[in-house]
């Protein structure tokens, strides 16, 4: 009994007549079992692709890292930093980070709603924002949708730089005592990425706040996930195929 019919091109396949052989049921059968694989892990990607198409990342992702005295004082975008002290997210939308509850590292974090600490020693995360050794700087970076001549406000203490698009919106980069400030956003309207720098320096209190909604940039799928979906829409289209020659 022949269940199908394979196309052959390898030059090491005996000389047959005509272009076309039959397969086994043995070959067949291998062949199905092969093709519902790839067929299964096609649907996973259709499915992990329509997710990722449709929504964004739930967490905005930040670090902190310990700097000199004199290196917090100026909290600017693209400041020289080594490895991360720890790193954390934070849930979509606006923020509210204050040492109220403590000055500590983790105490500033986990006074934002919602803040996960993903990495950081214990000893980094019990040290003060600013002591003896230096002080702090925290960057946060994602997307946000803006409209031309929106306000937002933003409390800080200290200094503060945040970039949207490409455009230097708040530029407060040194010491401060806490003071909140309302900006007028005036460049184009979309959704576009955004880098915050905050420094802590100079002792407490220490505040960053805005109301500006923060969001996670949007997932991008690895490469393979994009090959093995390529590769099993083409024998999907394959097998419809050979279903409509054997219905005809």
């Amino acid at each position: 009994m022949h269940l199908g019919y394979l196309k052959l091109n390898a030059s090491n396949v005996a000389p047959i007549t005509g272009r076309f052989i039959s397969l086994g049921d043995e070959t067949m059968n291998l062949f199905r079992l092969a093709l519902k694989k790839i067929l299964h892990t096609t649907a996973l990607g259709i499915c992990t692709l329509g997710v990722m198409a449709g929504s964004v990342h739930a967490q905005i992702l930040g670090s902190a890292y310990f700097v000199s005295e004199a290196q917090s004082q100026n909290a600017v975008i693209g400041f020289p930093h080594g490895a991360a002290n720890a790193t954390f997210s934070v849930p979509n939308g606006p923020i509210n980070f204050t040492s109220a509850p403590g000055y500590s590292l983790s105490q500033f974090l986990l006074s934002n709603p919602g803040t996960i600490i993903l990495t950081g020693s214990a000893g980094d995360l019990a040290r003060a924002l600013d002591n003896a050794d230096g002080g702090t700087m925290l960057e946060l970076t994602g997307q946000v949708s803006v409209v031309n001549g929106q306000t937002f406000t933003v409390n800080h203490d200290d200094g503060l730089q945040l970039l949207i698009g490409g455009i230097l919106v708040v530029n407060t980069p040194g010491p401060t005592a806490p003071v909140t400030t309302t900006v007028t956003y005036t460049g184009p309207t979309g959704t576009f990425a955004f880098d915050l720098v905050y420094g802590e320096c100079c002792g407490a209190p220490a505040v960053l706040a805005t109301s500006l909604p923060l969001q996670a940039a949007p997932a991008v799928p690895e490469p393979e996930t994009y090959a093995m979906l390529l590769v099993g829409l083409g024998l999907m289209g394959f097998v419809a195929r050979r279903r409509k020659q054997r219905a005809a």
